[in-house]
């Protein structure tokens, strides 16, 4: 691949511009965020990678840069759209979180157009498991959404996905804390509205034989309950996956062992590379 220089800037899809940043050169690696922040949460990988990889990641619609119009759309098509964009027939995808479910989805639907899919801490759609730590939270993360009470919301996620159900909230690294409250706040003082997603017509859960790419599951032990199932499940039923489970990690899995996260999908990466 030609020596390419760092971009940044949109993408038109129907109903948005998907803001975009792409470095570095080599076989093209496409990262998805989580929910609860945008694409600064791959900053340690972007950094990592860029040598010998085209990394490009992007703020999905509601979060992060992105400019969206209220329509229907399809995050699938959003991931198509970036490959597109960048002349890509295939790529590697990785997503977290939100991210990773968005990433299993396009593979179940487009198989055809990854070099290889790696999932952390993700969910599964059509296979639900309730946590029973999270009866009462789910309920009243949702009044303050309509309330607008940023600030106690973002608190609420932060306690979930960055410390880990029932953790204490000094578990993690401070900076790490801070930057995950500074991104989730930065998404919803922006309300950017996109509340209209299609789902796919068959769920993930119902066709995981269509993931015949290589494929790669990650997941931490103090996640929670819905997590820790959907990562046993496609590490057990997707035929030739590998798995990886940080022990004492919770949600932001690359966020809090970026070291061990970079070297672990690196490698991963470089051997699908090298076997074509």
């Amino acid at each position: 691949m030609s020596n390419q220089s760092a971009q940044s800037g949109f993408i038109e899809a129907p109903g948005a511009k998907l803001y975009f940043e792409a470095e570095g050169e080599g076989s093209p690696v496409i990262l998805i965020h989580a929910g609860v922040a945008h694409l600064r949460m791959w900053d340690e990988q972007a950094a990592a990678w860029r040598d010998r990889h085209r990394v490009i990641r992007y703020d999905t619609r509601g979060w992060g840069r992105t400019v969206v119009e209220d329509v229907p759309f399809s995050n699938r098509d959003d991931v198509r759209a970036v490959m597109d964009h960048f002349g890509l027939d295939r790529a590697h995808v990785l997503g977290l979180s939100r991210g990773g479910m968005i990433a299993l989805d396009t593979a179940v639907e487009t198989p055809e157009r990854f070099l290889s899919l790696t999932w952390v801490a993700g969910g599964l759609r059509g296979f639900d498991v309730d946590d029973p730590r999270l009866v009462d939270v789910w309920p009243e993360m949702e009044k303050l959404e309509e309330a607008k009470d940023w600030p106690r919301l973002v608190e609420m996620e932060t306690q979930m996905w960055t410390d880990g159900p029932g953790q204490p909230s000094d578990r993690v690294d401070p900076d790490v804390r801070r930057r995950m409250i500074q991104w989730n706040t930065e998404n919803y003082a922006a309300e950017q509205p996109a509340n209209q997603p299609t789902q796919p017509e068959v769920p993930a859960a119902e066709a995981l034989d269509r993931l015949t790419m290589p494929t790669l599951f990650i997941w931490g032990t103090l996640d929670e309950l819905g997590v820790l199932k959907a990562g046993e499940k496609l590490s057990t039923e997707v035929a030739g996956a590998r798995s990886h489970v940080f022990d004492g990690v919770a949600h932001m899995v690359n966020l809090e062992r970026p070291d061990e996260f970079n070297q672990l999908v690196g490698d991963f990466l470089d051997e699908v590379d090298r076997r074509g």
